[in-house]
């Protein structure tokens, strides 16, 4: 299965770059409500695991908050590989915007 790994450097605390992250995600779940269900979400300190899924498709992944950067590292279901590159761009940009 194709992956992504993903790290974007920051210049916050750690503490408010992990709060960030966790509000992201849960404006995600209202705002994606009826297209992407997150089945999933743990945190255990600065690291979080997570399931996704929509239009029949399952992402998997861990999200890594250290005090410089933040790292997402996800499977993706072969029907998205030929998207990778505007995968990874999308989520690289929407990380830069979370963390300014």
């Amino acid at each position: 299965m194709p992956t992504l790994n993903i790290s974007v450097p920051h210049q916050l605390p750690q503490d408010e770059a992990l709060r960030r992250m966790q509000d992201t995600i849960t404006q995600a779940k209202i705002q994606y409500a009826g297209k992407v269900t997150i089945s999933e979400e743990n945190w255990s300190g600065y690291v979080g695991t997570f399931t996704a899924s929509g239009s029949g498709q399952t992402v998997t992944g861990s999200i890594a908050v250290s005090p410089s950067d933040v790292t997402i590292q996800s499977s993706l279901p072969f029907a998205a590989i030929l998207f990778k590159g505007r995968i990874e761009s999308g989520v690289r940009d929407k990380l830069t915007s979370i963390l300014s």
